[in-house]
């Protein structure tokens, strides 16, 4: 119990952080959409841009924020010396990474199709390579359980990024969309120097056999990650080159500006993410381990359906964080947030393999995941635009999350409650159901308050079921 409480404390000062990092970071939404049309594509260029950025990052950081973690606490490696190994080999591959750009800037910008822009390209190359590089310290961070800084600095970063791109582009009224990318570099050298406490004050060593180990782990981690991002991504890249229509970009721009709106989902698995890896590897050898992630697996499924209902309750409302004329791609949000869903599940899942050192099961997993993504937009897209890449996250995470299971309980049996989490899955169908029914058959404000009625309905359901009020510190005795 004790340690569902801090990964409750934790996940509470990350997922704070990221939610509201995230909610400011929509500030900028409503600002790129109402400064560029969706015809005039500006928006499609920054969601095709982030794209390959998400990629790239996963690329120059291989896997070793996870299996960082991992060796850090093996009792017979030296803790700092696995740390200086690690920001040596990150750092090194994103240096290298940035020369190659650099060198061959040209033919890159013509296949991405930026060859009127290349500092697109270079810009956030350079950009990237230092995110990718600072991931390290910020695990390090995570891993001293040092949440406040880290927090801190995330919303530091967002918070200097909201006000140089207002101050561009609502107050000098610009309409460059490369300042946007700009900005980013402003930011994330920023970030570099207030970091330098966690880059300084030890001696750097390149441990080699250390590395040789710590390769041998993360390689299958790394061919999970890009699997795993081109299952977030991969539409997003893929589209310009499969969708042959005349408003590619401007499609795109839509589809990249609708799904913000679901990535509620995408913070609370991140959040979640942040605070359950340290715990994970850190009590590895604890006897009540595996009723910990099967508790962890429940509470994370519960709350993420609670926030779906949310976000579609109040959907008629959030879609005024993006421009009118990118209302058309709403019918993405509950696919793109069921998806989100299931990522997060997979992502639960997916311990049982790195504590067992076999992440090669993890490449197959998403493989098979990406895969089936790929095939889907590819057939697909060509006919039915940006919502074939929607269903196709959908069908890739669903796929990968169900493999995972079966293949997980074979070899790390967990008993996960899955009559507890089928029921609030169903219930969270059928109230979706009548959600979307009041949307299109109440005036809005009537619509309004049937929602909240259910939203408030299903968090009753949960407070009777599984977190009754009397196991709430301070309140509890009033519930007795």
């Amino acid at each position: 119990m004790a340690k569902l409480i801090s990964l409750a404390k934790d996940t509470a000062i990350y997922g704070l952080s990221s939610i509201i990092g995230r909610f400011l970071n929509y500030l900028l939404v409503p600002l790129y959409t109402a400064k560029m049309s969706a015809a005039s594509g500006g928006y499609g260029v920054i969601t095709n841009m982030y794209a390959y950025v998400a990629l790239i990052l996963v690329l120059l950081t291989f896997g070793m924020e996870t299996t960082y973690f991992r060796f850090t606490n093996k009792t017979h490696e030296d803790s700092m010396h696995i740390y200086s190994t690690t920001l040596i080999s990150v750092g090194t591959v994103s240096l290298a990474f940035v020369i190659l750009v650099l060198l061959f800037i040209t033919p890159l910008s013509e296949v991405m199709g930026y060859s009127d822009h290349p500092s697109y390209v270079w810009v956030m190359a350079i950009t990237v390579a230092i995110d990718a590089f600072l991931c390290i310290p910020f695990a390090y961070l995570r891993q001293q359980k040092k949440a406040i800084k880290f927090a801190s600095l995330k919303l530091l970063n967002i918070a200097v990024s909201i006000l140089l791109n207002i101050i561009y582009f609502a107050v000098l009224d610009g309409k460059e969309v490369g300042y946007a990318f700009y900005i980013n570099l402003v930011c994330s050298s920023m970030l570099a120097v207030c970091l330098v406490k966690e880059l300084t004050g030890f001696h750097y060593v390149l441990d080699k056999a250390a590395l040789r180990r710590m390769l041998s782990y993360t390689w299958p981690i790394l061919i999970l990650g890009i699997a795993g991002i081109l299952n977030q991504t991969a539409d997003k890249m893929l589209f310009p080159y499969i969708y042959k229509g005349a408003d590619m970009r401007a499609q795109l721009g839509i589809y990249g500006a609708a799904s913000k709106i679901a990535m509620i989902m995408a913070m609370i698995t991140q959040a979640f993410r942040y605070a359950y890896e340290p715990i994970v590897f850190a009590g590895v050898k604890d006897k009540d381990q595996h009723a910990m992630y099967a508790k962890a697996m429940k509470y994370f499924i519960i709350f993420t359906l609670l926030a779906f209902l949310m976000v579609m309750a109040y959907l008629n409302v959030l879609k005024y964080i993006i421009g009118e004329d990118y209302w058309s791609g709403l019918r993405v949000v509950p696919i793109v947030m069921a998806a989100e869903i299931m990522m997060g599940v997979y992502f639960n899942l997916s311990f049982w393999y790195k504590l067992i050192d076999k992440t090669i099961w993890g490449a197959v997993f998403s493989g098979i995941g990406c895969s089936v993504l790929l095939l889907v937009n590819i057939l697909f897209v060509p006919r039915y635009g940006y919502m074939a890449c929607a269903w196709g996250g959908f069908a890739g995470y669903g796929v990968a999350m169900v493999v995972s299971y079966f293949v997980g309980q074979k070899y790390y049996p967990i008993d996960y409650p899955l009559k507890d989490i089928a029921f609030y899955v169903v219930l969270a169908a059928v109230m979706t159901i009548v959600i979307d029914y009041l949307h299109h058959h109440l005036p809005l404000w009537l619509a309004l308050v049937g929602n909240t009625l259910l939203v408030i309905a299903f968090l009753a359901v949960i407070l009777k079921r599984d977190l009754p009020l009397s196991s709430f510190p301070l309140i509890g005795k009033y519930f007795k």
